[in-house]
């Protein structure tokens, strides 16, 4: 593993260097007055370069939306790239690929600052400055994934890093194509998609006594394992990984945690959801305090689809919330599935999805939306998430735990509520 991890990390710095060498390259063909050939040939080495740098640096963007299957946005990504490399968004600035050739007159303009379109920082006094530069910040960034990975193991809780623009989901249309991904089977409408309903709903946890339990954990589907689950280890499975959450949750955050293992898909999936309802119904009634309930599964995806982000150093498998409409294209309304705490169901995966999407960026797949009720009726606070995926390992299964006990707390905590910012 760690091998791997400094290989990664070689390779990374390699690209940075090679993406300074393009991009310096550019600017002294551009000063040469070079034609569209050679424009050409440049923008296609930029390009290979980038690709490489996203799926060995972000990897997390170097396929296809899985649910919608478009081709990803390549602003956003390329926001995280300059970002990390602002030398390379000076040059994004200060250089303009001319759409067709131009004179070696006009690009030394450009180059130089002379141009109506440029901005008024100082360029570098020569390429090799901006060589010798790009090589110090490509060591520092080096030494900072180090930093990073030298933790021996011990997860750092994030802080946030990305501020989601509120205003800007009042959009419906914006709002469910960042967030969901609904299945061909169900429709979801405006009434329910709402970023001030989503928002106005208080997840704080009410039992504050944590003497009485307070959260609930269980597996519908018990037997879904990982790519190297040992046969006959639960430990191994989706059920380890509740294990895992079950423990950090009363260790690290002090709440009160029941993690049940009762197995409902031995024999068969097909009425697990059956099955397993009267052990919920028995457990609520004998602990009329739970407020949340988390149904923790894994996904199922193609044999060769990887749900992993690097995070910190360490293999994650990304995670996704799940809810039941309880409706269909085909039947409409369904009566007998009513879910009395659908608004709150999809409040608490939304607020969960924004925690997620501002402390870790990347660890989440959109929300998915479907037809059925999922045993999501029996509390408000009610969770169904797909960990990974089978193709996962059960490091990166486990190593995701911790931030989703992190972005469990930040939510009933309180920290991100909706009402607490209006307050503000």
């Amino acid at each position: 593993m760690e091998n791997s991890i400094k290989t990664g990390r070689r390779k990374g710095k390699k690209l940075w260097l090679i993406a300074g060498l393009v991009l310096a390259g550019g600017i002294l063909h551009g000063q040469k007055g070079l034609g569209a050939d050679t424009f050409r040939l440049r923008d296609e080495m930029m390009e290979e370069v980038q690709e490489k740098a996203y799926q060995t640096c972000i990897p997390v963007f170097s396929f296809l939306e899985e649910e919608t299957r478009r081709e990803r946005d390549v602003l956003s990504p390329a926001g995280l790239f300059t970002g990390f490399m602002p030398l390379y968004e000076y040059v994004e600035l200060h250089y303009i690929t001319p759409v067709q050739a131009e004179s070696g007159g006009t690009v030394e303009q450009i180059i130089e600052g002379r141009a109506s379109h440029e901005k008024d920082e100082e360029a570098l006094e020569s390429d090799e400055e901006l060589m010798e530069a790009m090589r110090e910040e490509n060591e520092n960034a080096g030494q900072e994934e180090e930093a990073l990975a030298d933790q021996d193991g011990v997860f750092v809780e994030a802080e946030k890093t990305v501020s989601i623009d509120r205003k800007a989901l009042e959009d419906f249309e914006k709002l469910a194509a960042d967030f969901y991904a609904v299945d061909s089977t169900t429709y979801i409408g405006r009434d329910q998609l709402d970023i001030n309903k989503l928002t106005a709903w208080d997840m704080t946890l009410q039992q504050k006594d944590a003497s009485r339990p307070q959260i609930l954990i269980y597996h519908t589907h018990s037997q879904e394992g990982f790519a190297d689950s040992v046969p006959g280890d639960d430990m191994t499975t989706i059920m380890g990984a509740g294990e895992k959450l079950a423990h950090i949750l009363r260790e690290k955050y002090g709440y009160n945690v029941i993690h049940h293992m009762g197995k409902y898909d031995v024999e068969s999936r097909d009425y697990a959801y059956s099955n397993s309802a009267p052990a919920l119904e028995a457990l609520l009634a004998e602990n009329p305090d739970i407020e949340v309930i988390i149904d923790l599964h894994r996904d199922e995806v193609a044999a060769d689809r990887k749900l992993v982000m690097d995070l910190n150093g360490k293999p994650t498998a990304r995670f996704m919330f799940f809810n039941g409409l309880s409706r269909t294209n085909k039947t409409g309304e369904i009566d007998y599935l009513r879910n009395p705490n659908l608004d709150e169901n999809l409040a608490f995966s939304f607020q969960m999805q924004m925690a997620s999407n501002e402390y870790y960026p990347g660890i989440t797949r959109k929300i998915y939306l479907k037809g059925y009720r999922y045993n999501m009726h029996y509390r408000g606070k009610s969770l169904l998430i797909e960990l990974g995926a089978q193709t996962n390992t059960v490091e990166e299964i486990m190593n995701a735990i911790d931030p989703l006990a992190h972005i469990l707390s930040i939510v009933l905590s309180g920290e991100e509520s909706g009402a607490q910012e209006e307050e503000e």
